[in-house]
This record gives C-alpha cells, structure tokens and sequence, in this order.
C-alpha cells in the first residue's frame, strides 16, 4: 500500500494540470491563512479618510466606500469562502457518498426513493434552487452551508451510485456474503474503495460549483451577510463605484476566477490520474 501511495504521488507530480491546480489554489489557501497577520489592518476598521482610496502601499487593492482596506477584506474573503466551500464539498461527499452506496448496492425501492429525490433536486436550476431555499430560511452562514450542501449532493450521489451498482454484482462481494460478511462491512471494506475515485474527481467539481454559488448568493444579498467580507459581497458593495474605483470589483472578480480554474485544474488532472483509462490513453498518446 506505501509504495502504491508513493507511486500515486509520483505521478501527480507529473501531472502538470495536478500541479498548476495545486499551486494555484495553494496561492488563495495561503492568503486566507496569512489574511490575520497581513499588515494592512481589519477588514471591519471603518475609515472615512481613506474612502475610496486608489491603490497605494498602504491599501495594495485600495480600500471601499467606508474606508475599509481591500487587501484585508480580499484575504478574509478568501478564508471565508474556502471555509465555506470545503464545508460544502465535505458534506456532499460523505452525504452523497453514503446514499449512493445504498441505492447501488440494495437497489429496488431504496434506489428508487433515493434516485427520485436526486432527480427532483437536479432538476431545478443550481443557483434558482439555492435562491428558494436561502429565501425560505433567511440568509447565513449556516444556511447558505446546508443550502449549497443540498443543492449539489445529488452529483455526488449519482457519481457514487453507478459504480456501487456494478461493484455490488461482483464476484467478491458475492463471496464476501456467503462468507457471513454483514451489509455494512461490505459497503465499507469491499465496495467504498473501488468507488472512491470518481466520487474524490466529483468533490472537487462540487467544490468550484460551491464557490461560485456562494459568490453569486452574496453578490445578490442573500448570501452571508454583511459586513461579512466574502468574494460575492465585494462584488455586490463594489457596483456603486465601478467606473471611478474598479478595482474594488476588479481584484475580488480575479480572485474568484483564479481558485475556480485551481480548482478545476486540480480536478482534471485528479480525473486523468485516477481513471484507469484516461491514464492508458494518456500512457498510449
């Protein structure tokens, strides 16, 4: 298993879209950790001296309507949505995950209840979904959470069940049962691990949609509220002044881009290490 790990790790080091997506992201999970020490004060410190102040070494993205530094808020923004969002990817892939693996593997009326239910939640669009029920139950931290988390888990479940489908047929969970093994067991020990790549690829798709929900619910004020700095509520606090301070939309806008292409270059190349076919085209190529 070790040298199976280490190989594993050998080949993401090769990957270049493994490694630009991890550099990237690791440049927006290094700002949001480094966001309380940043010498550039606290992003709640309101000071009408520096309203609207242009960039400068004193505010490096200038500072908003308030006076409030934009470096400053930019990181917490950042810690904000990174917390949110792998809070969100989290629970779509434990919750989605455990539901897929029910649906594959006892299939009949489980699958049916469940798969219906998946069905339903796709069927709204993302962000209208996500609208209705953060509308329904007042907009928070908490709720925006639970409120992408259900939003999205669907993917995961439908990634998780197809595979537990054809894992359960197999040769050795049959041999496993006869030999007296329990459903759980089964699940766990046999039937998990020989999932777990696909559903791994999908968090991190997971992860990209959540932050780009998350952003979005702000930007239309009913994400977290202010003076919650995340990315979605610069956006929305910056529109008053786009044309004469844009750089108060402008660096929140590329930071927003800049970890979802990490994020999504991470997955891609997630995708062609840990699919066994992408990898023997890649290999043939």
């Amino acid at each position: 298993m070790t040298a199976r790990r280490a190989s594993v790790l050998a080949a993401a080091g090769r990957n270049e879209l493994v490694v630009a997506g991890a550099v990237m992201l690791g440049i927006v999970v290094l700002i949001a950790l480094l966001a309380p020490v940043l010498p550039f004060g606290d992003p709640f410190t309101i000071n009408p001296l520096a309203r609207n102040a242009p960039m400068s070494w004193q505010h490096p993205f200038g500072a908003d309507k308030l006076g409030r530094d934009l470096f400053a808020r930019f990181a917490y923004g950042a810690r904000l949505s990174l917390s949110i969002c792998t809070l969100v990817a989290l629970a779509c892939l434990i919750v989605g995950t455990a539901l897929g693996l029910l649906a594959g593997y006892y299939r009949g009326w489980v699958d049916i209840i469940i798969s219906r239910i998946a069905d339903t939640l796709m069927a709204f669009p993302s962000i209208l979904l996500a609208l209705g029920i953060v509308a329904a139950f007042g907009a928070s931290m908490t709720n925006v959470i639970v409120t992408l988390s259900v939003v999205y888990m669907p993917r995961v479940l439908r990634v998780a069940r197809a595979p537990a489908l054809a894992e359960s047929r197999r040769d050795y969970v049959e041999a496993a049962r006869a030999c007296g093994a329990s459903d759980l067991r089964i699940l766990v020990r046999h039937v998990l691990p020989n999932i777990l790549a696909p559903v791994m690829v999908q968090a991190t798709v997971v992860f990209a949609y959540a932050m780009v929900a998350e952003a979005t619910l702000g930007f239309l004020g009913v994400g977290v509220p202010p003076p919650a700095p995340s990315w979605g509520n610069l956006l929305s606090e910056a529109r008053a002044t786009l044309m004469t301070a844009p750089s108060q939309t402008i660096f929140p806008a590329i930071g927003l881009a800049f970890a979802v292409l990490g994020v999504n270059l991470l997955g891609d190349g997630l995708r062609d290490l840990l699919d066994p076919l992408m990898r023997r085209q890649g290999d043939a190529a």
